[in-house]
């Protein structure tokens, strides 16, 4: 039977190891956890969702205080449009958190960064141009574009040195999404390098409506395979979502694949960005406790684990620090749904709002748990301590059994030594 390590992905001139951990922000797909894809022989990504509050977690810098100082004065208004990003301030973090990663890397692999299209940050365009261009100035390896079409995400770094140099993909959901990134920048004569293919079994933000359960990933990537070949277009295509063994891999390389994009195993590693005691929260997860709602403000739908205490939570919007969802006129659809509760329940400290959550408040706080939907098979990867936790695992140990084991086994963690 054969082995993911069987085979190869090409991208470019580079040779790489089939294996790419997804982008998931913030910070869960930390610099470590990407280095050591990279390490391995792989793609790793980091993200930059609040790139501000990663800096200055892992940096000491002071961008989120300096915002929220400038935009005080507005907190307790509903107009949030005054509220502005300082662009030179989110050039700076994306350069410092890029060029910080890319000077720790080492081995064959490459490291890219995943940019979401629905940050929209009160200047949708403007935003997004800096920090892919930031990105490119820092030395990425590549840009993989998620969380919207991105129909004018290449023309906003045409003009970038490394615009034909470094790696730029796409995740798409279905061939109808491709094929409008496809015509949007056919002018560029610029194809994408890769393109993810995310079904409807992926973590967070999904591609797909609530009837997300009507679709199959093999049938989409399928689609798409046959699509590129009638059209003689040579990219890549790597499936993602719902791959949780290499014998799972295997299949989607044998359709004719270039790789898979992997994640929800790698929430328990050491190495990934999730507080340890979340971690162990991710383990214990049974099936119907793994959720598909709406309480985003992008309009996407999302997965995460139901008993997230983010859900529900009616705190004030913080948008003055963080406003990372501010569409182009500055609104928010939980600024809507918060004044509504507010207005609806006069002198009450505490508010509940079921329909939409602070987004950036509770992702920054990791009180949103987004995850894969075979998130409740995690318990069968690891070994459970005389405390009736989990054991953690490598992020080496994760990679290098999605790339040699067969018949769709997992391989367990050797126990670790119990202090004296």
């Amino acid at each position: 039977m054969k082995r993911l390590d069987d085979f190869r992905m090409q991208m470019g001139r580079h040779e790489l190891v089939p294996i790419m951990i997804g982008g998931m922000g913030v910070d869960i797909s930390s610099a470590d956890l990407a280095l050591e894809a990279a390490r391995l022989g792989g793609v790793g990504h980091i993200s930059d969702a609040m790139i501000k509050t990663v800096t200055d977690r892992r940096y000491k810098t002071k961008f989120v205080k300096a915002k929220q100082a400038l935009y005080k004065y507005n907190v307790e208004s509903a107009d949030k449009s005054a509220v502005k990003f300082d662009l030179g301030h989110l050039a700076e973090a994306t350069r410092l958190h890029v060029e910080k990663t890319m000077a720790r890397k080492t081995g064959t692999g490459q490291v890219y960064i995943n940019c979401m299209e629905k940050l929209t940050m009160n200047a949708p365009k403007e935003t997004l141009k800096v920090r892919m261009s930031a990105a490119l100035d820092a030395g990425i390896d590549g840009i993989t574009l998620a969380a919207g079409l991105h129909l004018g995400s290449f023309a906003l770094i045409e003009d970038h040195p490394r615009f034909r140099d470094a790696k730029l993909g796409i995740i798409v959901s279905s061939l109808r999404a491709l094929q409008l990134f496809l015509k949007k920048n056919s002018r560029l004569n610029r194809l994408p390098d890769y393109v993810v293919v995310e079904g409807p079994l992926a973590g967070g933000h999904l591609g797909f409506g609530m009837d997300w359960a009507q679709y199959d990933l093999a049938t989409i990537v399928a689609e798409i395979l046959a699509y590129l070949k009638a059209e003689q277009l040579d990219i890549p295509v790597i499936p993602a979502g719902g791959i949780f063994t290499g014998t799972d891999a295997v299949r989607f390389m044998e359709m004719g694949a270039a790789g898979v994009q992997v994640a929800t195993r790698f929430t328990v590693t050491k190495e990934c960005g999730l507080p340890d005691d979340i971690k162990q929260e991710y383990f214990k997860a049974d099936e119907d406790d793994i959720e598909v709602n709406e309480i985003s403000p992008t309009g996407y739908p999302m997965r995460m684990i139901k008993s997230s205490p983010g859900i529900g939570d009616g705190i004030r919007p913080n948008c003055e620090a963080y406003g990372y969802l501010l569409d182009a006129n500055g609104k928010c659809a939980y600024i809507d749904a918060y004044n509504r509760e507010v207005a609806a329940h006069p002198g009450e400290k505490r508010i509940a709002v079921m329909d939409k959550t602070c987004l950036c408040t509770h992702m920054r706080n990791f009180e949103i748990w987004t995850c894969g939907q075979l998130t409740w098979r995690l318990k069968d990867t690891s070994l459970r301590n005389a405390d009736d936790s989990y054991q953690l695992l490598s992020a080496e140990h994760v990679f290098q059994d999605y790339q040699f084991s067969t018949d769709n086994q997992v391989r367990l963690p050797a126990p670790e030594a119990v202090p004296a």
